[in-house]
């Protein structure tokens, strides 16, 4: 099976493995890695999640065998977004759509490229290894960015840079991803899945609908003024200082977390 899930308590990692195609995705496993998804942000029990290709890289983009005997009549097909309104369809490479509840952590190593740079920044932060790379490697063969590239990118890094990144097409070192904002963290070789899983551990240890409803207003403010953006800020986030806020402090006010003590909360 090319999508498995490993889980080590709240954490859970959804591993891809098509390593004889460096990940490429075909429809089976861009179906398979939405129903991973979906079941993940629907668990309870599960509160961060890594994103990690097997054998070296994280994902090679759509699979252009299966893009080469696609119907030219219909080409997208079931793809295609609802015209009214409705729940938004599988992306291409399957979760890019999705808008989780729930954070999601890009473990990449290798290759991160077309659809695969697309489903990399889908997610919330991305830890590279040093020798990952970025790139709209589609560039060459006249598939476009469809899931999410063209309207995530310019968010992450600005508007030229990403005009640039996606109209030559070029490769997008991790050195370089880090000083433009298009990851957070670059570390060792065969070490960003380790690195991914304990930022995870940290964040699925804190109170976690105060960092959800956190996660979530950052979202929602995109775009807007900065009066919209405060209404929405306090929308979505006022009751959670009765739901967590007041019992921390009391935590607090007892002992824990002295000095920005960040282990004993």
């Amino acid at each position: 099976m090319a999508v498995r899930i490993e889980k080590s308590g709240s954490v859970w990692t959804v591993i891809h493995s098509r390593p004889e195609a460096r990940n490429a995705m075909d429809a089976a496993s861009a179906d398979a890695l939405l129903v991973a998804f979906e079941e993940f942000d629907k668990d309870d029990s599960a509160n961060v999640a890594v994103f990690w290709g097997e054998g070296g890289a994280f994902c090679a983009g759509w699979d252009l065998k299966g893009v080469s005997s696609l119907d030219a009549a219909d080409p997208v097909g079931r793809l295609d977004f609802p015209g009214d309104g409705g729940q938004a369809p599988r992306g291409p490479l399957g979760p890019s759509r999705l808008e989780l509840s729930k954070p999601v952590i890009a473990a990449v190593e290798g290759p991160a490229v077309a659809g695969g740079m697309e489903l990399a920044m889908w997610c919330d932060v991305r830890v590279m290894a040093q020798s990952a790379y970025f790139g709209v490697y589609c560039r060459r063969w006249g598939v476009p960015l469809i899931d999410g590239g063209t309207v995530r990118l310019p968010r992450l890094v600005g508007l030229g840079k990403a005009l640039e990144i996606i109209m030559t097409g070029r490769k997008v070192t991790a050195e370089e991803s880090y000083r433009i904002g298009l990851c957070e963290k670059v570390v060792p070789h065969g070490q960003a899945r380790t690195t991914a899983e304990a930022m995870a551990g940290e964040i699925a240890r804190f109170p976690q609908a105060c960092m959800r409803a956190d996660r979530l207003s950052v979202y929602r403010a995109w775009g807007k003024s900065v009066r919209q953006g405060l209404e929405s800020e306090w929308a979505t986030s006022a009751g959670i200082v009765k739901a967590e806020g007041i019992a921390g402090a009391t935590r607090f006010i007892q002992g824990k977390g002295r000095h920005g003590d960040f282990m004993d909360i």
